[in-house]
């Protein structure tokens, strides 16, 4: 696919957006954010969908080569009916996050409600049929992303507690009850992540250790600014930084970024490793739309240690 210059590390495609409120097959308010995996040669997204009524669900797009996405009318997951997930997600279910784990696929998934945000999780082998695990978090956690691999003999996970704005690690023996909780990344003052920071890729595993797309968010008299960085965790304990980037690998710089609903946001919840190398990141603009990025790993490397040297 053609691409042009660009003053970020991640290279937008020409095409972008690659999916629009116009491109659905049915009528909503709002598209943001998707999950990313490669499935047996096919790309499936996870959207969250934001419908007439105002609440979130999640639906899968296929694409077959990456770019050209058909998304599903009927939604995979959405708000619980049963036991106490209703009263905890009655504003819905957003920003699924997909990790290959033990031979299937789990979704961390913010759960919304007049309460606040909860963590939730699903499991799925073919993103047609899902079980959903429930509420596995505190109140007020949110954008949540499995490891691919116990660490330290427990799942391991990140999150990001409301207070604070940091990313923090919590360890699991089954799943559904969390702790040995620390504090991975912080906000730093001065730089462009000055305010919130949280996880937007689940890790992916790298010969240098554990490799993160966070969003970092700084307040201005605009309003907020969500852009993207990157950091290189330690394998044997992700509480230790390897590298991080100093500056943004993706900023809000096109129309369809700096207007929307959420104006002057970039924001992802995944993106796939190709086996050349290429990193496919696939992001919410403006809480409006959903498009898609490149460049390859030693770049976002290079930035990480970069930046590291350097702070």
């Amino acid at each position: 696919m053609p691409k042009r210059r660009s003053r970020d590390l991640i290279h937008r495609w020409e095409g972008n957006p690659v999916i629009t409120l116009d491109d659905l097959s049915f009528p909503v308010t709002d598209i943001c954010n998707a999950g990313a995996i490669k499935l047996d040669g096919e790309y499936v997204l996870l959207v969250t969908i934001q419908n007439l009524q105002g609440d979130y669900s999640v639906h899968v797009a296929r694409s077959k080569n990456g770019y050209d996405f058909d998304v599903n009318d009927k939604p995979l997951l959405r708000p619980m009916r049963e036991g106490p997930g209703p009263h905890y997600s009655e504003h819905g279910v957003l920003d699924a996050r997909i990790t290959p784990l033990e031979g299937t696929y789990y979704l961390a998934y913010d759960a919304v409600s007049g309460h606040g945000y909860r963590l939730g999780l699903a499991r799925t082998k073919d993103f047609v049929q899902i079980e959903n695990l429930g509420l596995v978090s505190l109140p007020d956690t949110k954008a949540g992303a499995l490891f691919p691999t116990k660490i330290k003999g427990k799942y391991a996970r990140f999150e990001r507690p409301w207070e604070g704005g940091s990313i923090w690690i919590s360890y699991s023996d089954d799943l559904t009850y969390w702790g040995w909780s620390e504090v991975v990344m912080t906000p730093r003052g001065g730089f462009w992540d000055y305010h919130r920071i949280g996880c937007a890729s689940p890790p992916m595993e790298i010969d240098l250790g554990w490799l993160i797309i966070y969003y970092g968010i700084k307040e201005t008299s605009g309003g907020p600014l969500f852009r993207l960085g990157a950091a290189i965790l330690d394998r044997e304990n992700p509480a230790e930084q390897v590298g991080r980037t100093n500056v943004p690998i993706l900023a809000p710089r096109e129309e369809y970024e700096r207007i929307g609903d959420v104006p002057n946001l970039v924001f992802s919840c995944g993106a796939v490793l190709e086996p050349n190398n290429e990193v496919k990141l696939y992001y919410g603009a403006a809480n409006s739309c959903i498009c898609i990025g490149t460049t390859k790993l030693e770049r976002i490397v290079e930035a990480c240690l970069k930046g590291e040297k350097e702070f």
